[in-house]
This record gives C-alpha cells, sequence and structure tokens, in this order.
C-alpha cells in the first residue's frame, strides 16, 4: 500500500513538472513587461488603456504599462519596438503597410492588427439652412457645385483628419484643403468642442469628424443648431476601401435628430479603433492578450461603452493583415 501510494506521488510529481515544463514552452519570447500606447489624457482611448493594461497584469500576463499615444505614432512605434502594441484605426495601418499619406516614405512591416474593437463613422455635418440654401444633399453635392464654404476638421496627425484627407484623395482625387480653398472656402483645425461651437455659431458651414456609432458630440451640435448628416457616395467608399480597408456604414434612423425615423439610412465611411501589436511578439502570448479582453468584455464595457461592440464578427480585418495569434484565437471563438 504504501508502495503505491510512492508511485501515485511520483505520477503527481511528473504531470505538475511536465505542465511546468509546458508552460515555459507556451511562454518562451514572452516579453517580462509590454508597453501599451494609449491616446491623448481625458480621451476614450486614454480610459480604455488603463483598463486594459491594469486588466492584464491583473489576469496572470506580462505587466504592462499605459503612456499617452496617438494613431499615428503608435502604429510606428510598435513598428520599431518603442512600444508593444497600442490603440490605431483599421485604415491608417492600411497605408502605413503602403507608405502613403502620414507614412510617406516609411517602411512599416512590424506593425499588425491585433484586434478590431469598435466601430468609428465619419461624420459631414452641414448647417441645414446653409444645405437648403445650395441644394447640397451629398458630399458629392458638394464636389459636383464647386462649393465654397467653411469647413473644418481636427487637426492633421488625427485619424479624423486622416479619414477625411484619404477620402477626398482616393474617393475623389484632389486635395481637400488645396481645393476648397481654390473654391473660394476656407479649411480649419478644431477640436470636437470647438467645432461643434463654430458650426453653432455660424463659423462654420460644414464640420466633418470621426467618432463612435452613438456620438453625444453629434448630439450636442443638434440641440444647438438645425444640421443635416451628409451621405458619401459609394464609388467613393469603394475607392478609400480598396486603398486602405476602411467600411460602408450606415447612421440609421432614430439615432440622431437629424436623421429620424422614416428617413433614409446615411452611407458614411467606417472605420474600426484597432489594436496596432508588434509583428514579431509571440504567437502564444497574442492569443493570451485576445482571450483575456474577451473574457473581461464586461469590465472593459465598464470604462468604454463602445467595447460592447466587439465580437469576433468584427475583430479581424478583411483587408488590413493581423497577427497570427489573434487570427487563431477569433477563428477559434467563430466555429
Amino acid at each position: 500500500m504504501k508502495s503505491l501510494r510512492i508511485s501515485v506521488i511520483a505520477v503527481l510529481i511528473v504531470a505538475l513538472l511536465t505542465g511546468c515544463s509546458f508552460a515555459e514552452t507556451d511562454k518562451a519570447g514572452w516579453p517580462d513587461q509590454l508597453r501599451f500606447m494609449a491616446g491623448p489624457p481625458g480621451g476614450n482611448w486614454f480610459a480604455l488603456g488603463t483598463a486594459l493594461s491594469e486588466m492584464w497584469t491583473g489576469a496572470g500576463l506580462p505587466q504592462t504599462t499605459s503612456s499617452s499615444g496617438g494613431g499615428v505614432s503608435n502604429i510606428l512605434n510598435a513598428h520599431s519596438r518603442r512600444g508593444d502594441l497600442g490603440f490605431s484605426v483599421t485604415s491608417l495601418l492600411g497605408a502605413a503597410l503602403k507608405g502613403e499619406a502620414d507614412f510617406k516614405g516609411r517602411v512599416v512591416d512590424n506593425a499588425v492588427i491585433m484586434a478590431n474593437l469598435y466601430t468609428q463613422y465619419t461624420y459631414f455635418i452641414m448647417r441645414k439652412d446653409f444645405a437648403e440654401k445650395n441644394s447640397i444633399k451629398s458630399v458629392e453635392d458638394i464636389i459636383a457645385k464647386k462649393l465654397p464654404m467653411r469647413f473644418a476638421t481636427l487637426k492633421p496627425g488625427t485619424s479624423s483628419e486622416f479619414v477625411v484627407k484619404a477620402l477626398f484623395d482616393k474617393g475623389y482625387g484632389f486635395d481637400y484643403k488645396k481645393t476648397f480653398q481654390e473654391w473660394g472656402g476656407s479649411v480649419e483645425y478644431a477640436s470636437y468642442d470647438g467645432g461643434a461651437d463654430l458650426l453653432a455659431d455660424n463659423h462654420l458651414d460644414c464640420f466633418a469628424f470621426s467618432i463612435g456609432k452613438i456620438a453625444s458630440t453629434v448630439m450636442n451640435i443638434e440641440s444647438q443648431v438645425d444640421v443635416v448628416l451628409l451621405p458619401v457616395g459609394q464609388e467613393a467608399l469603394d475607392k478609400l476601401s480598396d486603398a486602405y480597408g476602411t467600411v460602408t456604414l450606415t447612421i440609421d434612423p432614430g439615432i440622431y435628430k437629424s436623421v429620424p425615423e422614416g428617413a433614409e439610412p446615411v452611407k458614411v465611411v467606417g472605420d474600426y479603433t484597432c489594436i496596432v501589436i508588434r509583428k514579431d511578439l509571440p504567437e502564444t502570448l497574442v492569443y493570451e492578450l485576445n482571450k483575456a479582453i474577451w473574457e473581461h468584455k464586461d469590465a472593459l464595457i465598464a470604462a468604454v461603452r463602445d467595447m460592447a461592440e466587439l465580437e469576433p464578427s468584427i475583430a479581424l480585418p478583411e483587408k488590413v493583415p493581423a497577427h497570427e495569434g489573434s487570427v487563431k484565437f477569433w477563428s477559434e471563438l467563430k466555429k
């Protein structure tokens, strides 16, 4: 009986040692610490970056620190290993991999998508009185009429300005700032709140920016002035999608006062807030990072409610490369 107990103990010890060996093998190449690059202090990206970093550290993954960052710089820093992963938008990585737009002349080959998290919509908001006076019902009407207007978007280097610039470049074939000024209009750069105030005070005719599906910024504008949300033509949407991997999204009736129940949905440039990650990080680590996000989704929604959109169906982009660890995790989840 004693020899049997010894044998059982010996088997358990071997099993434990084997398990440790497997765990060590699975963690081969894992860094001791991860550097997460978020967004500017005060924004959703900064808040979510803090929540993600604390969650991964608490889940037993490498200790993760979070710092401020930006959509363009986070891609460049992941590529050059000055950071390990961080927020951006999918179309920006599409441009980076081609060495275009904000990445012109730069080679980016060590940054890929870890996961698309939630949608970004690009709104073209025009004062209703200006739209009716000039018979404007779409972005195409602005171009057809070569309309002189006072236009604003967010500052260069933001994902909003990138998407606006890319839409006019790839979708319509011109530089928006130069062309709008040639038509007798003006272009300026503002914050979300600043642009909203300028539009309400009749210092702007049109304000364009990217933000989430249900945006308090849009509702704030609607509470101050009557506006219209301009659709983008499908041909331009398709050209931009082919270039940088954007998608077509629609602003559905009933969300905003300017698109009431019964109105036609408004087609816009769609994108995703995503996590960009170093391509050379181990597959097993990236698999576990994704798994932890999915398992702690409810806690992350408490930090940023847009995280409720995260589903396996959107996590992997169609036209931009994802990390092999991400492909493995999200593909398994979809089975």
